[in-house]
């Protein structure tokens, strides 16, 4: 059944992962992972969007317990995943006393001014909305 799925697809499918809580980050890299497997890494596009309290896992850095987190964002990457963080929450959460600098993202984050409006954008470009 999924090998005749596979041959009628034309298109890739095409997926948005919305986080806005740091501790949802796990589920969210290993249903990205799973979605990969299922469906074969050429045949989907897949963006991570990150606001809220989620845009501190892109803070971490060798020796930070996140660490391992990012060694896997960064292999989905690799694999054509997108990894975009919005600027306001950033801002909010210097306003909280946890400044991140955006040159201190990693290289595969890439900022959006309002996460909330490129969600919707992408909505309206046809991608289905994944909120675990």
């Amino acid at each position: 059944m999924y090998a005749l799925f596979k041959v009628l697809m034309k298109k890739k499918l095409k997926a948005l992962f919305h986080l806005n809580e740091e501790g949802k980050w796990a589920v969210v890299l290993l249903n990205v992972s799973n979605f990969l497997k299922d469906i074969g890494e050429d045949n989907g596009d897949v963006v991570i969007i990150a606001n809220g309290s989620a845009v501190i896992a892109y803070a971490g850095s060798e020796g930070y317990i996140g660490s391992e987190r990012l060694k896997t964002m960064n292999e989905l990457s690799k694999k054509g995943v997108k990894f975009l963080a919005c600027r306001n929450a950033i801002n909010e959460m210097c306003s909280e006393g946890f400044c991140i600098e955006a040159d201190a993202l990693p290289s595969f984050v890439e900022t959006i001014p309002v996460g909330i409006t490129e969600i919707i954008k992408r909505q309206h470009s046809s991608y289905a909305y994944v909120k675990p």
